[in-house]
């Protein structure tokens, strides 16, 4: 315990005496760790906050939706050349489906200007046309007024449900409801207001929206979209069934043979989360590989400063090992050397990764968070990396001949 003790005093000494030296030497680990902490920091915050948006959407909705969802390479051309799916198609769901509650259709828009007689949003506004069902199988909520009814969607009145974002940036301290807003020139009545639910993923608002009876969204933008088909099942046991109940009629309604694959895609919140966990396991192998390669190349200028610190103590090692010092403490001595200049850098590159993670969840706007296995691995790597490049220059401590290290000037 006390050579342990020594050795941890003698290896500070030693450091203290060559600050700038040894910060340069560690940058490599500084470095790798830094990433890793930022990075798992920034996958851990991701995952919190895409359950939580996803869970929004209730445990037993589903969508069906003619384009595929979630991230990758797709044959764009493929998909287009797919039937779009249709008001009727929403409405022999809810006729044929014994598992399905509820169906809703929408379609939308972005980068739209709204605006009133006096006020104008910037062109990034959302707008989507929606049958009555949206509210309840899209996860919104109505915060004041009322969302439009299946009499403004079949008479195509032209009443808008309006997202926060907007409200904020149309009428800033008074209630909209009642108003009047412009959507493309066009005349419509604030009828209802969204709860405020934040951004998706940190990035994109969800409260940057006007939503407007699929009819009436229609005559402003056409009707040759494809409609995004929300199914709510009428229990969260029952929600298999209910997919594949839709997936049995749309294949049956789109003529599509046995052995074909669907020409729709079927996404629920466990699909595009478990879509979300590969591309964050692929993340997170390619952040420990710039860990490792930075790792090594912080072990090489261990090994480079190592080998330079035994030279210049030749002769305190051979003074040392005159006065009975064995091989074995003199090994242990910069062993501890290495170890704990390896170990100084991870905790440094754990601070900084603290300090990124910070600041991205200050830009970003979702909280990041730091998990204590990503802490424990980088320093555990920063240690293994110092016993491994800093065991051969201890080994060549140990060997050195008393005398002739006496005799080094």
């Amino acid at each position: 315990m006390l050579a342990a003790l020594d050795n941890l005093r003698l290896a500070m000494g030693t450091f203290l005496g060559n600050p700038l030296r040894t910060l340069l030497t560690l940058l490599g680990i500084v470095i790798g760790v830094t990433t890793v902490i930022a990075m798992m920091a920034l996958i851990e915050g991701l995952r919190i906050k895409v359950n939580k948006d996803l869970s929004y959407l209730g445990a037993n909705t589903f969508q069906v939706s003619k384009w595929p969802s979630g991230f990758g390479r797709f044959d764009w051309r493929k998909y287009a050349r797919r039937q779009k799916l249709t008001l009727e198609d929403a409405r022999a769901i809810l006729e044929t489906c014994p598992s399905v509650g509820q169906v809703s259709g929408a379609d939308d828009v972005g980068g739209q200007r709204i605006s009133t007689a006096t006020l104008e949003t910037r062109p990034t506004v959302s707008v989507t046309g929606a049958t009555a069902q949206y509210i309840d199988t899209s996860g919104g909520t109505v915060a004041a007024g009322r969302f439009f009814g299946e009499m403004d969607q079949e008479d195509g009145r032209q009443v808008a449900v309006l997202g926060m974002d907007v409200v904020d940036a149309l009428f800033p301290g008074s209630n909209p409801i009642g108003q009047e807003i412009r959507i493309k020139g066009r005349p419509f009545t604030v009828v209802g207001l969204l709860q405020r639910r934040g951004s998706f993923l940190g990035m994109v608002s969800m409260d940057n929206e006007v939503i407007i009876p699929l009819r009436a969204y229609g005559v402003l933008f056409g009707t040759g979209g494809s409609l995004q088909l929300a199914v709510q099942a009428t229990s969260p046991e029952l929600l298999s069934k209910a997919q594949e109940e839709v997936s049995f009629l749309l294949r049956r309604r789109r003529d599509v043979a046995p052995l074909e694959p669907n020409d729709f895609e079927v996404s629920t919140n466990e699909s595009m989360t478990e879509t979300f966990n590969s591309l964050s396991q692929v993340i997170t192998i390619a952040s420990f590989g710039v860990c490792l390669l930075s790792l090594v190349v912080g072990g090489i200028g261990i090994l480079n400063i190592m080998l330079v610190s035994v030279t210049e103590r030749t002769k305190e090692i051979g003074i040392r090992k005159a006065l009975g010092a064995r091989k074995g403490r003199i090994l242990g001595q910069f062993a501890t050397e290495a170890v704990l200049m390896a170990l100084l850098g991870g905790a440094l590159g754990v601070v900084l990764g603290y300090g990124l993670a910070f600041l991205a969840r200050w830009m970003l706007g979702f909280n990041t968070v730091v998990p204590p296995w990503a802490v424990a691995l980088s320093l555990g790597m920063s240690s293994g990396v110092g016993l491994v490049f800093g065991i051969y220059p201890a080994a060549r401590a140990a060997r050195l001949d008393p005398v002739e290290a006496m005799r080094t000037e």
